[in-house]
C-alpha cells in the first residue's frame, strides 16, 4: 500500500479502510485481533494525512486527530 497514492484518493486513505480493514473483518468474523496490520495501516495513513494537512482537517476514512494520536498511543501501549 502505497502511501502517497492512498493520501490522494477521494476521500483519502479511503482505501485503507475500506478494502483492507473491512475486508480483513470480513474474513475473520469480526476479529479485530486478526486484522490488526490493516489497522496499522489506516492509522499510518490518518497520521500521514493530518500532517499534511493539519489537524482540523476531516476525512470520512480517518477518526478526528486528537482521537487517531489517542488510539495509536493506546496501541502502542498495548503491544509493550
Amino acid at each position: 500500500m502505497a502511501l502517497e497514492r492512498d493520501l490522494q484518493t477521494d476521500p483519502p486513505c479511503h482505501p485503507r479502510a475500506l478494502t483492507g480493514i473491512t475486508d480483513c473483518l470480513t474474513r475473520n468474523g469480526f476479529d479485530e485481533a486478526k486484522c490488526t496490520r490493516y489497522v496499522d495501516a489506516l492509522y499510518e495513513c490518518c497520521q500521514a494525512f493530518y500532517k499534511k494537512n493539519g489537524d482540523e482537517a476531516t476525512t470520512v476514512s480517518c477518526p478526528k486527530a486528537s482521537l487517531l494520536r489517542l488510539k495509536m498511543e493506546q496501541r502502542e501501549k498495548a503491544k509493550q
